[in-house]
């Protein structure tokens, strides 16, 4: 899935919202919304785009990572419901299957509890207030140390999309520990990152990158120095050693993604997927 949208702010982001807004309206009356869809004047935060055909791109790369219906999902970094929403009517409640989700984006969490929760109740979400600089400047909780509001391995499947691509490292370090802490033995997780390879820094190198991320910080590097958290790309090396300290085995071949240049790639962000050891 394409990296969020790297939003404008203040009266550019002002603008944005009223031509969505806009947009939203003459829909509507129209008689064209879907309401399980959300309004665009919210979702072009999450990445804008087709917002059905982006929610089953990411349903069944989840399928064909092992997702079936009786799983206990946690969807961290859940945003507005993208991978929500298709499994509505997959996961199945009588076999167990249940889905948890949470931001830091309380606009997000709001819509997602108004729209999903009240017609599927074994869909929840929960806000909480972790502070980045991009997404959440005025948040009490630091990522380096909050916990996952859930119990011991309460999880089959955990799914981050594009949350590792604005994290820095000790920020990633805690919630590696917090995935393997929330899931079961045996429990699936699949991850977005942007990696650093060979070929990736290549591809930086050559301008064929959709992101520019190269700004070196040793283990990892940055688009923006003044930002750092619009977007974070790490040695593919420093991940796999963090996964191993974390009790998480590769399970999958990496699938390496378009985000460095490379068009032929199945998806933007490369997709790594493990098991809780």
């Amino acid at each position: 899935m394409r990296v969020k949208q790297l939003i404008p702010r203040g009266s550019g982001l002002a603008l944005l919202r009223a031509w969505y807004a806009a947009r939203d309206l003459a829909e509507w009356a129209r008689g064209r919304r879907d309401p399980l869809v959300p309004p665009r004047r919210m979702s072009f935060r999450y990445g804008g785009g087709d917002f059905r055909k982006q929610s089953e791109i990411l349903k069944q790369g989840a399928i064909g990572a092992g997702l079936i219906p009786s799983m206990r999902v946690l969807d961290v970094g859940c945003g507005i419901g993208r991978f929500a929403l298709p499994l509505v009517d997959y996961l199945d409640p009588s076999k167990g299957g249940s889905y948890d989700g949470f931001d830091i984006i309380r606009e997000g969490i709001e819509w997602c509890r108004e729209t999903i929760s009240a017609r599927y109740p074994h869909f929840r979400f929960v806000h909480v207030d972790v502070f980045n600089p991009h997404y959440n400047a005025r948040g009490r909780l630091d990522a380096r140390t909050f916990r996952f509001p859930y119990p011991d391995g309460s999880f089959d499947f955990v799914l981050l999309s594009s949350v590792f691509t604005h994290l820095l490292p000790e920020q990633v370090e805690h919630y590696l520990s917090e995935i393997a802490r929330t899931s079961a033995p045996g429990a699936r997780t699949y991850i977005t990152w942007f990696l650093r390879t060979p070929e990736s820094l290549a591809g930086i190198a050559a301008g064929k990158a959709h992101l520019d991320i190269r700004h070196d910080r040793g283990n990892f590097a940055v688009m923006d120095p003044d930002l750092p958290e619009k977007a974070v790309a790490y040695d593919v090396d420093w991940v796999m050693e963090h996964y191993r300290r974390c009790g998480l085995r590769v399970a999958q071949p990496i699938g390496y993604g378009k985000w460095s240049g490379w068009q032929d790639r199945a998806s933007f962000q490369d997709v790594v997927i493990a098991d809780r050891v």
